[in-house]
């Protein structure tokens, strides 16, 4: 009788410079002698069976019971394992197999010497190129297919989000350039942040009138309404007056300029109008 064909492996090669590795170095600081113990359990697992292992939502369970180990930090430290590569973790997420290419290729030595006179047989989960694969090992070429048609259908979705993102911030673009254009207010700002919330406030209720200002425009306003008043604080009240009124530019305040604020056109325009002081001629009036 043929001597059955051995399907895992006895033992695995492990490198002198195990613990010189910078992922090692991380899992036993972060997780201490437990998580190094953890790993090499998994490793041993997976070559005891081949260069793969399937597991369950109970196989935490298993695991922490032959550990003595928390069941939460077995998952933890799966999840480190998972996220730093150590096992290919789309793999982990699409079939739960624990598995990855530095895996594979160390697999490739162990069975190397039984494998040359009889092939090894290749049906799932080979993450290996056909580059990296060795000549012995025997890769079904529907899984390279499957994994080909996978990786095809991501580049297609990578590919539509990438365009509908362009598309998205192409017309975002166009949207911001036009209302800059239309309405956007100059860099140089007012350094009295008071000031500057009651010109915004005024340009804001211009815009709510469908008074469209241009960039210059409204650059002028601000030129104009510096220049005016003694100080940020009058110029505040200049541009509230100007808002609540409803005025489509700013005049002085009549206490500066000794002035009344201009009253809106009439249908005597084309006369020469005068300006008067109507609380010194109600003074007046009254003293009399």
């Amino acid at each position: 009788m043929a001597r059955p064909r051995q399907k895992g492996n006895q033992y695995f090669c492990l490198d002198v410079d195990f613990f010189s590795d910078k992922k090692i170095k991380i899992l036993k600081a972060r997780y201490g002698a437990d998580g190094i113990t953890l790993y090499m359990y998994l490793l041993c697992e997976i070559y005891k069976s081949g260069y793969y292992l399937e597991i369950d939502q109970d196989y935490t369970f298993i695991i922490s019971d032959d550990l003595n180990m928390n069941c939460d930090k077995v998952k933890q430290v799966l999840t480190f394992l998972l996220e730093r590569s150590m096992f290919d973790k789309q793999l982990f997420q699409s079939d739960a197999v624990l598995t990855s290419a530095g895996i594979q290729r160390r697999y490739q030595l162990m069975v190397k010497s039984r494998a040359i006179k009889n092939p090894v047989k290749i049906e799932r989960y080979w993450l290996l190129s056909k580059e990296e694969t060795e000549t012995f090992i025997k890769v079904n070429s529907s899984i390279n297919n499957s994994m080909n048609n996978d990786n095809y259908s991501k580049n297609n979705d990578s590919s539509s989000e990438n365009n509908a993102t362009k598309e998205s911030k192409g017309k975002e673009r166009k949207v911001k350039e036009k209302k800059h254009i239309e309405t956007a207010a100059p860099t140089n700002l007012f350094n009295n942040q008071s000031l500057e919330d009651a010109f915004q406030l005024f340009i804001t209720c211009r815009k709510q009138h469908s008074q469209k200002l241009s960039a210059e425009q409204i650059k002028l306003l601000r030129q104009e309404l510096s220049s005016m008043g003694a100080d940020d604080k009058e110029r505040i009240e200049i541009a509230n007056k100007a808002t609540v009124s409803g005025w489509k530019s700013f005049y002085p305040l009549k206490n500066s300029s000794g002035k009344n604020q201009p009253s809106k056109n009439n249908k005597f325009n084309n006369f020469h109008q005068r300006d008067y002081d109507y609380e010194k001629l109600e003074s007046q009036l009254l003293n009399k």
